[in-house]
């Protein structure tokens, strides 16, 4: 288990809270959903909306079977196909400055906290997970 960060806006947090991690239709990875175990690399995205509405999901993540990419073409965006769970770009390699990953699977996410949220926005973020909390997830934590 990897402690890793989602950056998302304030709507798409929400709906994250309610009915879990949607995998993203493409990217520098392919399909799946985008972390890094970096939280100010998080913090950049969404990259088309502004930095005070954003918002960093703390999540806990099985990464499963790791696929390391450090170029372009081979498995970048097939990995999954191959029987790998996650991909997994390092830190300071040719792709990316900061380290990246890409989970196939929602269903090894679950998040433990809200790192950064816009101050309007917070106290509804910690209910949603509180309340997910009280379902399911006994480990979680509110910041």
């Amino acid at each position: 288990m990897y402690i890793m960060y989602h950056g998302t806006s304030v709507d798409s947090a929400k709906n994250i809270m309610k009915n879990g991690f949607r995998p993203s239709e493409d990217g520098m990875l392919g399909p799946g959903i985008y972390l890094s175990r970096n939280a100010s690399k998080a913090g950049c995205f969404p990259m088309h909306i502004s930095e005070d509405q954003r918002v960093v999901l703390k999540v806990e993540v099985d990464v499963g079977k790791v696929k390391r990419i450090t170029h372009l073409g081979g498995l970048q965006k097939t990995w999954h196909d191959h029987g790998y769970d996650t991909a997994w770009i390092p830190q300071s390699c040719d792709l990316t400055k900061r380290e990246e990953n890409c989970v196939w699977d929602p269903n090894r996410i679950r998040v433990i906290a809200v790192e950064k949220a816009p101050s309007g926005h917070l106290d509804e973020l910690k209910r949603l997970l509180g309340s997910e909390d009280q379902e399911d997830n006994s480990f979680c934590t509110i910041i």
